[in-house]
């Protein structure tokens, strides 16, 4: 008999630091700069990176450190998951807060990190670094695939 699965038998608030972390799939659109229309509080992806996202792995290049370089990160934590209301539907944190389960490509799914990638979910291949790009232009990038889920990433069955 399997055992459950740790993000099926707990909530965000019972996980450990370890498990709390695992959940990031390394889709890398956390990272992604955003635009919120101020008098509707709409928000907008775009396809802007952070600087300090690796666009191959779509992981933060300097994690340990990056307030240190981007002051106005957001850390996901338990208590402001629920509020976040930019976190894109695939997003391990959100699924689990809402009592939903991983998708079959979440490398915790399927045990290889890659699969994220593979189903067209992450970043990767899809941003420009913010360095590049005039931060009044921002609104030339927006873009609506963090959004969606897309077909290969829901019908293929773990």
């Amino acid at each position: 008999m399997d055992e459950v699965p740790f993000w099926r038998r707990k909530t965000l608030d019972e996980m450990s630091r370890e498990e709390w972390e695992s959940l990031c799939d390394g889709c890398g659109l956390c990272c992604l700069n955003k635009l919120e229309e101020w008098e509707t509080g709409d928000v907008y992806f775009t396809s802007v990176a952070c600087k300090l996202l690796d666009g191959e792995s779509c992981r933060c290049s300097n994690y340990e450190k990056r307030w240190d370089f981007v002051p106005d990160c957001v850390q996901l934590t338990r208590e402001n998951v629920p509020e976040i209301a930019w976190l894109p539907p695939t997003c391990a944190y959100r699924l689990v807060n809402e009592g939903r389960d991983l998708y079959w490509w979440h490398p915790l799914v399927s045990g290889d990190p890659e699969t994220v990638h593979q189903a067209g979910i992450s970043a990767r291949g899809r941003t420009i670094s913010e360095t590049e790009v005039d931060p009044d232009d921002l609104e030339d990038y927006v873009v609506d695939w963090p959004l969606t889920v897309g077909d290969d990433a829901e019908e293929r069955a773990g």
